[in-house]
């Protein structure tokens, strides 16, 4: 059993790595999450794993701390609604620049992509866009998936799925129209949708300057597990990675309302978006 002494000091441990910030309610989640690994390290306590993880320099142990900690639920079309304001005034406005010569692509990125859901859906949402606007091509969107695990990269790379999540959001079409199976148990995304989407490891306490301006950022469900300072923090970057007219999308449960002034609300339909001033 994890005592709070122990469990305070993994819960620091991990804020200052990867930025998630844990409640002292969150004692159950860290034992529960971290005794499995805890026990194939051969170490006794959670403080012995703690001391392990601070003596290796090849940050190993530590990245299994927190690919054991972070919460991986995803699935297709998540909400609806963004993906419906991509197709009825993102894509519209931005492919519009497009075909005038005014730019040459467009620019998304998801923050924390899992393994892949939100990221294919994003392409699935342009493929069929692209069927109602001739002229318009896939390689006019390119899209980054980041994530903090390595793992789940992996898994996205593969976009190798199983039918329980195949069934989480995704219509029957779009599964006929852009996966293969060969036995009804697991399904592959085509090759053309792959091809859009570019997987990168990133620790989004890390600047991420490097990646270059953005059109669109998906920073869905993510913000509610950092701390205040760290959202605003995360969300002042990410204004200043947005073009002038970019647009950001947080999870359906996320407000930036106490942490930022540099973003307009948007609403269409149903859904929630923001416009960076």
């Amino acid at each position: 059993m994890i005592s709070l002494e122990e469990f305070r000091l993994i819960r620091d441990y991990i804020e200052k790595h990867c930025g998630i910030h844990l409640t002292d309610d969150k004692v159950y989640l860290v034992e529960t999450r971290l005794t499995t690994l805890m026990i194939e390290q051969g170490c006794k306590s959670f403080s012995e794993l703690y001391e392990k993880s601070i003596a290796d320099r090849t940050h190993t142990l530590r990245d299994k701390i927190i690919e054991a900690i972070t919460t991986n639920e995803t699935f297709w079309f998540r909400d609806m609604h963004p993906f419906g304001i991509l197709t009825e005034v993102l894509f519209k406005r931005l492919t519009e620049n497009i075909l005038s010569g005014r730019r040459n692509r467009i620019r998304i990125w998801c923050c924390a992509c899992s393994t892949g859901q939100e990221p294919y859906s994003i392409a699935m949402t342009f493929l069929e866009f692209m069927r109602q606007y001739p002229g318009i091509r896939p390689e006019h969107l390119e899209i980054l998936a980041t994530d903090i695990s390595s793992t789940v990269l992996f898994l996205g790379k593969l976009g190798r799925y199983d039918n329980l999540s195949m069934s989480r959001g995704l219509a029957e079409d779009l599964k006929n129209r852009y996966f293969e199976t060969t036995d009804n148990k697991i399904w592959t995304i085509s090759s053309d949708i792959k091809k859009m989407v570019t997987f990168k490891k990133l620790n989004l306490q890390e600047d991420f300057n490097h990646l270059g301006k953005k059109d669109i950022i998906f920073c869905r469900n993510i913000l509610i597990y950092f701390s205040m300072e760290f959202k605003q923090d995360i969300l002042r970057r990410i204004a200043a990675l947005l073009r002038p007219d970019g647009h950001l999308f947080l999870g359906a449960s996320e407000s930036i309302i106490m942490y930022t002034k540099e973003y307009e609300m948007l609403r269409h339909a149903m859904g929630l978006y923001y416009q960076v001033k």
